[in-house]
């Protein structure tokens, strides 16, 4: 079915260029590299007349141009994807994209930062295309800005195509806006909602949607609609962690890049989630949202209802412990863990439960980040609208990790954190809306930022910093393990020393702050002979992983949520150390020396 490409002709005149000249066919390309393979995905205009359906990737040696792979010219879409097994990873290549031997597309793959002391990822989402929100404004400050910066790594996190219906129009013209930085930097990037013809989504497992609503679960668009979006942005990312389809055939893309020594979980948290509709009914109807302060809001919350699925809960159980080539972990999503909003579309609409919200399902939600505070994870994610920095809990405040929500390119729903009564145990002089709160479905967060739309114009900004428009930044750095999160609004240099991020911002934190519970008890102190060793804290009776790190010098102090016996490991691949029965208690001054 090709029901995207009936073009509208106001559409097809803004975003498709006019009589697209054969040497101009290629539109763009992004590519990434995780353990010696390059995949780069090329996105293409449409093929014309008798030009041939295939194109080579072109690797520069020695000043000349070596032909590495051919693929073929994928319909619909128009996207070729290649592969490059054996890759020489501590060197930087150009590349060029070859089509017809008339159109040439050039980029540089990066050398892996690997041994660079800070690595920079930058990370965008919720890209309108409506000019009354800002969507028709230039995206130059945002490229400039980035170009300044040269990230190691680009994550666009989702909604990067806001058209219901002709996404590869719209996605072109994506291409278009960022294929300056796409270019030549990995890039990741996964699929939201509007990117497959939804203004939200309850994936449940790849069903049939009954309508484009999505509140009884699944997907509306035909599949090769879905499959098409999903081409186009993700396939260049890592192979999938088990590529098995669910239902309509519709494919899978979770899994993992680790690039720079940092290991990214890569995640599709709307895919398998359940929806509202499939799980409980409120006054007879099936609903999205509750405006009702009467609700008691959990009662929405049911233990068979999905948020991210087995398949991802054993990838993540998997990745957890895998730190080979990575000295840090973070896990990106589509949006973050809790509602982090209480007024949605005006100020004077008061919400009370989200469903589109990963709160909910409050149990899945709980189970997700009991899994991802195992490897000292932060979280970084998009959709909202709103910027937020927000540090979960799940039977305690704290208790989880951070989450660092970024706020839209270009805003089209306006959301606001606008809590009643000021936050618990906020810092000193911190806003009101700082500090521990219930959120809608009276899951615990500790908010310490939030970047809530304004009625002044901030500097140039107008419509856009406005509606808080703008883009994160995440600085790593490696030696001493802190992570930087920033966030800036739109038209603003970030290199002038006077230029402002939003309220609240830059916060950093340590690596081992995303477990670091309140409450909790202590095994002996680990006196190491090497340094930076992986140290993985299991069960002994069950074997369960409890928390596993490359931690920093030799000595480290593991934590735990439970008294009881745990097995400690150290080292990682074939060559470990295992001690057993290892007794945590509330306050443990033991000492172990380990020879590894």
């Amino acid at each position: 079915m090709a029901c995207h490409f009936v073009l509208n002709i106001n559409a097809q005149h803004l975003y498709l260029p006019k009589n697209i000249k054969p040497e101009d066919r290629i539109c763009f390309a992004m590519y990434t590299v995780h353990e010696n393979t390059v995949k780069l995905n090329a996105q293409f205009y449409p093929i014309k007349n008798f030009e041939p359906f295939e194109a080579f990737l072109e690797i520069q040696e020695g000043g000349n141009w070596v032909t590495k792979d051919t693929a073929v010219i994928q319909y619909p879409g128009y996207t070729s994807l290649f592969r490059l097994e054996n890759w020489n990873d501590t060197i930087e290549a150009k590349y060029r994209v070859v089509h017809n031997k008339k159109a040439f597309y050039e980029g540089i793959i990066r050398k892996n930062p690997i041994d660079k002391d800070e690595f920079v990822l930058a990370a965008l989402t919720c890209n309108s295309i409506y000019p009354e929100h800002g969507g028709d404004i230039p995206k130059t400050d945002i490229v400039d800005n980035i170009k300044k910066l040269n990230p190691d790594l680009l994550f666009f996190s989702g909604d990067q195509v806001y058209d219901h219906s002709q996404h590869y129009l719209y996605w072109l013209k994506f291409g278009r806006d960022f294929g300056d930085i796409i270019r030549n930097t990995p890039t990741i990037c996964i699929v939201d909602d509007h990117d497959v013809g939804q203004g939200n989504i309850w994936g449940s497992g790849g069903i049939k949607s009954k309508d484009r609503s999505g509140k009884y679960g699944g997907y509306y668009m035909p599949v090769s609609y879905i499959k098409e979006v999903e081409r186009a942005q993700t396939s260049h990312l890592p192979d999938p962690y088990d590529p098995t389809p669910i239902a309509q055939g519709i494919g899978v893309y979770y899994t993992d890049l680790t690039w720079g020594g940092i290991s990214f979980a890569i995640l599709e948290d709307r895919k398998f989630k359940s929806a509202p509709g499939q799980i409980f009914r409120h006054e007879g109807k099936v609903v999205d949202a509750i405006f009702d302060p009467e609700v008691d809001t959990r009662i929405f919350d049911d233990p068979k209802a999905l948020l991210l699925g087995e398949r991802q809960l054993d990838f993540l159980e998997d990745w957890t412990t895998d730190w080979e080539d990575a000295e840090m972990k973070t896990v990106l999503s589509q949006t973050i863990f809790t509602m982090a909003n209480n007024y949605t579309g005006k100020h004077d609409r008061e919400i009370f439960a989200d469903f589109d919200s990963n709160g909910w399902p409050q149990s899945g939600r709980n189970r997700a980040l009991a899994v991802i505070r195992k490897s000292f994870s932060p979280m970084i994610a998009g959709d909202q609208h709103l910027g937020s920095f927000i540090k979960h809990g799940v039977d305690d405040w704290d208790d989880a990790g951070y989450s660092f929500c970024t706020p839209a390119i270009a805003n089209y729903w306006l959301r606001w954190w606008d809590p009643k009564k000021p936050g618990k145990n906020r810092g000193k002089n911190n806003p009101f809306y700082t500090g521990e709160f219930l959120d809608g479905f009276q899951n615990k967060i500790t908010v310490y930022a939030v970047a809530n739309p304004s009625s002044e114009e901030i500097d140039e900004g107008g419509k856009l910093s406005t509606r808080v428009a703008g883009y994160g930044v995440i600085n790593y750095n490696k030696s001493n393990r802190t992570i930087t999160f920033n966030c800036w609004p739109r038209n603003v240099d970030i290199t002038r020393k006077d230029s402002k991020q939003y309220p609240g911002w830059p916060i950093t934190i340590s690596q081992f702050d995303n477990f670091s519970p309140k409450t909790f008890y202590q095994l002996p102190l680990l006196l190491l002979s090497k340094p930076d060793q992986v140290v993985t804290i299991r069960g002994s009776a069950t074997g369960a992983v409890e928390s596993s790190v490359r931690i920093k010098g030799k000595s480290y102090q593991p934590k735990t949520l439970r008294s009881g016996f745990y097995t400690i490991e150290i080292g990682e691949g074939d060559y470990k150390n295992q001690i057993f029965n290892v007794l945590a208690t509330t306050k443990n001054n033991k000492k172990i020396e380990v020879k590894n």
